[in-house]
């Protein structure tokens, strides 16, 4: 069974200070419960993302709460439907990359082949602190890209506040043919954690393999920093398998997190045999 407490040196970063800090910058500041979790205040729900304190002590830390909480554990608990949560969604899957031991000698065969094309490109790469500028390239392609694959992940302004609130902590990844840039990675830094956060490649870019060049740029970065792991965010072998295999050929690990469940504390237990009901056909998920 997962360790909760020895998880808590390395949490993600939605549950980071640096993320804290971001949203204080914004005016949005999140609750900090009694142990220390971050709870998002969105409308009529209290959400807590990527958390890490098990379901066992939830009733304790939110004891004050009297509104609908939506709940992300960064694990898969094996008692959070005891406390009555009913579950919502199945379990997303992350990939994370260790940035121990020798980095290179990780990579997967066909990863290596396109880094070394592209070291073979002329390229030139550039790190910076990340501009505080809303409609910087590399966050309007991030932008107009969301909207073309119909997803959301963080706007313009809350990448721009990150860097504001946390200086030094937001990277800039640049890889440039002359003066024309190609591709270009985030980097969020939190804590003995890195977050691979925006990415963009143009078409010359692909053709070049710019983007693996600047991925392993900012392994190699963070390892030298002492960073124990780069979080490069969820995969999906269904809905984007090229991005997945992109990820995973860095020698990262996919791991599963522990869904998302809906939990009104003042119902208490009361939904407990609905959600272990409704959780039997989420375990098939993990087990799947």
């Amino acid at each position: 069974m997962f360790d909760f407490a020895a998880a808590a040196p390395h949490p993600a970063l939605q549950q980071s200070p640096e993320f804290a800090s971001a949203l204080a910058y914004t005016g949005r500041a999140p609750l900090k419960l009694s142990d220390g979790t971050l709870a998002l205040q969105r409308g009529p729900l209290l959400m807590l993302p990527r958390y890490q304190a098990p379901a066992r002590v939830l009733p304790d830390i939110l004891v004050n709460q009297r509104r609908p909480v939506l709940l992300n554990p960064d694990f898969r608990d094996p008692d959070i439907e005891k406390i009555g949560a009913v579950p919502l969604i199945g379990p997303a899957t992350t990939a994370e990359l260790s940035l121990t031991g020798d980095l290179r000698a990780q990579l997967h065969q066909k990863w290596r082949n396109r880094l070394k094309h592209a070291e073979m490109q002329n390229l030139r790469v550039t790190r910076q602190n990340m501009p505080i500028d809303p409609a910087h390239w590399l966050l309007s392609a991030d932008a107009a890209q969301q909207r073309t694959r119909r997803y959301r992940s963080w706007p313009a302004p809350l990448n721009c506040a990150f860097a504001k609130a946390n200086p030094g902590q937001a990277k800039l990844f640049t890889a440039f043919a002359g003066k024309t840039p190609l591709a270009g990675l985030l980097l969020l830094r939190h804590g003995s954690v890195a977050t691979y956060q925006i990415a963009h490649t143009t078409a010359r870019g692909r053709h070049h393999s710019a983007q693996n060049l600047l991925l392993w740029c900012a392994m190699t970065w963070a390892a030298r920093k002492d960073m124990q792991r780069l979080d490069l965010g969820l995969i999906s072998t269904e809905d984007a398998p090229g991005l997945a295999r992109f990820k995973l050929g860095t020698g990262a690990k996919p791991r599963k997190l522990g869904g998302t469940w809906i939990w009104w504390p003042p119902l208490g237990k009361t939904l407990r045999p609905l959600a272990a009901w409704d959780a039997k056909l989420m375990r098939d998920d993990w087990t799947g």
